[in-house]
């Protein structure tokens, strides 16, 4: 085993946090007590946030980046794993308060580990990845709160990134009607072949809008928050759910209490990083079983590690389509 390998590295460069290549030891890694051969991460945008500098991710520095990791157990003092198990990981602060997926080498706690289900490669786990995963949790919530596919439209807002392109995935499959937010016509092919139904410009959901308006969504999966959230609230059914999961256009909400108290609506935050063990054992279950193999291929590419700070970048910037699967090792 070389005691030398490849990471992602989050420093203070010139005053400003950015991630770089650098070159690790075994010595370096956390005191945790698996030891992982990592075969992949994947590019989310809060990766592209640490990688790039552009927002307040790593909560310590040095920091590995990568808030996803795929790999097998090498070394473990754990009875839950033991050496040559396919393992995953999401969230759990990975890439912000311990160290993340974008390194050769990872020393996680074993906590933290999913065992990849069976329907799965490395590979699959990773085009699949946290937004994947987010996009089941918040299929899983729309379930939960009642929404059937006999309700109506359910909308996907930043439908060609990584968590709508999912979303829409899992939606069109499991029978609903799908209809896509995207301000890019260029991605409308992609998402019909995914199972969008119909589009909508995100132009028409961006601006201020009425507190409350004509009735249209049985549910909504939100990656984009501020105006874009408010507007789907305003537009949600009797009784609908909005899953909010996502900031890619602000953290803000300038809505009001109408759509809830004189409709019902439920507004469910989807909390991807610190979701109990049970319930994403069942979203990578529910993924295993309804996200077809042939969409898994269709929304993702493999991208080498070493072009990490030049897609931190596109994510940052919107230019990212679908799902980025990080070789480590390549």
């Amino acid at each position: 085993m070389s005691d030398t390998f490849n990471a992602i590295v989050a420093t203070e460069v010139d005053g400003k946090t950015k991630g770089q290549l650098q070159q690790l030891s075994l010595a370096d890694l956390p005191d945790e007590d698996v030891l992982i051969d990592v075969s992949y991460s994947s590019l989310n945008f809060k990766d592209g946030l640490a990688v790039s500098g552009k927002g307040k991710i790593c909560k310590r520095l040095p920091m590995v980046c990568g808030i996803d990791l795929a790999g097998t157990v090498v070394e473990s003092s754990s009875d839950k794993f033991k050496a040559g198990d396919a393992v995953l990981v999401n969230g759990y602060a990975l890439g912000e308060k311990h160290w993340g997926g974008y390194s050769q080498k990872q020393r996680v706690n074993s906590n933290f580990l999913v065992k990849v289900p069976d329907a799965f490669t490395l590979q699959d786990t990773m085009a699949i990845g946290t937004a994947g995963y987010t996009a089941m949790l918040s299929v899983l919530m729309l379930e939960r709160q009642g929404v059937k596919p006999s309700d109506g439209e359910v909308l996907v807002t930043g439908a060609a990134g990584g968590v709508g392109s999912v979303a829409i995935s899992l939606l069109s499959k499991l029978g609903y009607t799908v209809v896509a937010s995207t301000g890019r016509p260029e991605t409308h092919d992609y998402l019909t072949a995914l199972g969008a139904s119909s589009f909508i410009d995100r132009a028409e959901l961006s601006g201020k809008g009425a507190p409350l308006a004509a009735e249209r969504w049985a549910g909504v999966v939100d990656t984009v928050g501020s105006y874009t959230l408010a507007n789907a609230i305003a537009q949600t059914k009797r009784d609908g759910c909005v899953a909010a999961c996502g900031l890619a256009g602000g953290i803000d909400l300038p809505s009001s209490v109408f759509p809830f108290i004189l409709r019902g609506v439920v507004l469910a935050g989807i909390d991807s990083v610190m979701a109990p063990m049970e319930l994403r054992l069942k979203a990578w279950s529910r993924l295993a079983s309804d996200l077809p193999k042939e969409k898994i291929n269709a929304i993702s590419r493999v991208e080498p590690m070493s072009n990490l700070p030049e897609l931190a970048e596109q994510i940052v910037g919107g230019k990212v389509r679908g799902r980025v699967i990080i070789d480590v090792n390549a």
